[in-house]
């Protein structure tokens, strides 16, 4: 009798256990709800504060960097062409902006450069057999900088007459050969706050070059784009279009640029960054054509001749660069 008793008790204990855990387990399920909803309605009033300081007047400045290397060597690889060599190559671009908001005017100011240097050795042996000044060096592979600064004066909060000046060039060699300043005015068109549209048809762009390089200036139509947006997964994104339309000669003295960068930010500032660049100017394939044939001066072939040489060239310049970055904004 007493073994029923004792198990009956025990049955008893069982159900009243296993009752009280899972009324238990339904409570936290509730406080869990109850507290992803509490997280939910304070991260969208902390995205609210954020949206409102990112459209407060005041300075607003930011940098980041993109710092891409990539370094490799073989020894007695017998597999591969070159069974003895190295490749050693880095780059890095740069963004920074430093941008004023007032109720009746605003100013805004951006650096933007890239760089990247290789050296290939093919052979490592018989490099370092050779004498100094023969030796395998590093190249410059890419090599651009890019300064703008765009003033304008609100007539609506959305539409501002402007005034715009932007210098491009290289910085690690043929510093301002060529050279490129654009000074123009016209109107500013903000949308959003997110986008920027610069329409200036009055514009004179100043080309400066050394040498027997063959470059013209003109007056023209210039036009600017740039545009930042947040996609999935914390990824910002800018993209920045510069482009000029030549009343003197639209085929031939026009050129345009167009940058797009990515960013990923994973602790303190620090991710991956991927950026790409795409220019089309014709002037400049031009004179790397002159350049490449010295028998051949502007005299003997014009610009307007230049794509009817049966070796010119005017191809769509690129460059893209893959690594780590840093980004500081405030």
């Amino acid at each position: 009798m007493s073994k029923k008793i004792t198990l009956l008790v025990a049955l008893v204990l069982s159900i009243f256990t296993t009752a009280t855990h899972a009324q238990t387990l339904d409570e936290y399920k509730a406080q869990l709800t109850a507290k992803s909803a509490e997280l939910k309605a304070i991260q969208g009033e902390v995205d609210a504060l954020k949206a409102t300081i990112a459209t407060f007047p005041g300075w607003k400045l930011g940098a980041l960097a993109t710092l891409g290397l990539n370094l490799s060597e073989f020894s007695n690889w017998l597999g591969a062409g070159n069974p003895n060599a190295s490749s050693n190559s880095f780059g890095i671009s740069g963004s920074a902006f430093a941008n004023l908001d007032r109720e009746k005017f605003f100013w805004r100011n951006s650096l933007n450069v890239a760089a990247a240097r290789t050296k290939l050795i093919p052979d490592t042996d018989a490099n370092s057999a050779l004498p100094e000044e023969f030796q395998a060096d590093w190249e410059t592979t890419a090599d651009a900088i890019n300064i703008t600064s765009l003033f304008g004066y609100k007539l609506t909060p959305k539409v501002a007459l402007s005034a715009l000046g932007e210098y491009r060039s290289t910085f690690l060699e043929n510093f301002n050969n060529p050279g490129y300043l654009d000074i123009g005015a016209g109107a500013t068109w903000t949308p959003m706050s997110n986008l920027v549209v610069v329409f200036h048809p009055l514009n004179y762009n100043i080309v400066m070059s050394d040498g027997d390089a063959s470059y013209e200036s003109s007056l023209g139509c210039k036009i600017v784009a740039d545009y930042t947006q947040s996609l999935p997964m914390g990824i910002a994104w800018r993209s920045n279009l510069s482009a000029f339309v030549s009343y003197g000669d639209v085929n031939n003295f026009s050129n345009w640029t167009w940058v797009n960068g990515f960013n990923f930010t994973a602790w303190r500032g620090i991710g991956v960054g991927f950026e790409f660049g795409l220019r089309n100017n014709r002037q400049e394939g031009y004179n790397t054509y002159l350049a490449a044939n010295p028998t051949i001066t502007p005299e003997t072939v014009e610009i307007g001749d230049f794509t009817d040489q049966p070796d010119a060239e005017n191809p769509l310049q690129t460059y893209w660069l893959l690594g780590l970055t840093y980004n500081i904004s405030r």
